[in-house]
């Protein structure tokens, strides 16, 4: 079984599979695509509709720790992944960032690629999306109360599923 990918028993008759996230165990109801290497999560708190997490499986924190194959698996997991959220959201274009380190605004040491569809005009300044991922994880910035709900981000990881089947 890979490192990130952990079992769970739930009740005496289904075992379910978590992700590790850094810090943080994924429950797979947000979890909607999972390659040989990497998988993608819904956002708890997306800076635009439609913004979705890419990680590899093997909790590594900085990028160059990525072996060749996962690094391969990881951008071509975010590019099939950033051509269903495009069209899922009604995108025109799209936006990839990796926050590579605390001083590049990482906030959860595990890799992982924020994949964000955009439009006209959803913000005044284009470059302002990259403001809003520096702070939209801060802990004094993040809360709780501020997060999506597990029903709403299950509701958005089944349909982005239906994407790559």
């Amino acid at each position: 079984m890979h490192p990130a990918v952990e079992r769970s028993e739930e009740n005496s008759n289904r075992e379910e599979m978590s992700f590790r996230f850094g810090q943080h165990l994924i429950k797979p109801s947000v979890v909607f695509l999972k390659t040989e290497l990497s998988f993608a999560l819904v956002n708890r708190k997306p800076v635009v509709p439609g913004h979705v997490l890419v990680c590899p499986l093997r909790p590594v924190e900085r990028f160059r720790d990525l072996r060749p194959n996962e690094v391969a698996d990881l951008f071509q997991a975010a590019q099939r992944v950033g051509t269903a959220v495009e069209k899922h959201f009604q995108g025109t274009s799209l936006t990839f960032s990796v926050q590579d380190g605390p001083e590049a605004g990482q906030t959860v040491k595990h890799v992982h690629i924020h994949v964000l569809p955009r439009k006209a005009g959803d913000f005044h300044r284009n470059d302002s999306i990259y403001d809003e991922l520096q702070k939209h994880d801060k802990e004094k910035e993040d809360s709780p109360t501020l997060w999506r709900s597990e029903e709403e981000m299950a509701a958005e990881a089944a349909a982005l599923r239906g994407y790559f089947q």
